[in-house]
């Protein structure tokens, strides 16, 4: 197909050139002002429920198993770095 455009298009090399420039922004001009607004509202995207829900395990009413109860998920300590010095031989 792509060859088959660029031999019907006119003009030599640079014609070709321009014209198949041409005809791919024409066709991203038309996807994005055209198409994708008209498809937008039937895709799920925007299709989102948020619930809080006390009966989750973990959620904001209940503590789960694994958190400590100062109420930090998060199984290590976000106040300092704890992590090593970098080695010299890396």
């Amino acid at each position: 197909m792509y060859a088959w455009i660029w031999r019907k298009l006119p003009f030599g090399f640079p014609g070709k050139l321009i014209g198949s420039l041409l005809l791919a922004s024409t066709m991203v001009a038309l996807l994005w002002y055209v198409v994708f607004p008209w498809a937008e509202p039937l895709l799920p995207f925007d299709d989102v429920q948020v619930t809080q829900d006390a009966e989750v395990p973990g959620g904001p009413a209940g503590e789960d198993a694994g958190t400590s109860g100062d109420g930090h998920d998060l199984p290590y300590d976000t106040e300092q770095n704890n992590t090593p010095p970098p080695s010299p031989d890396r």
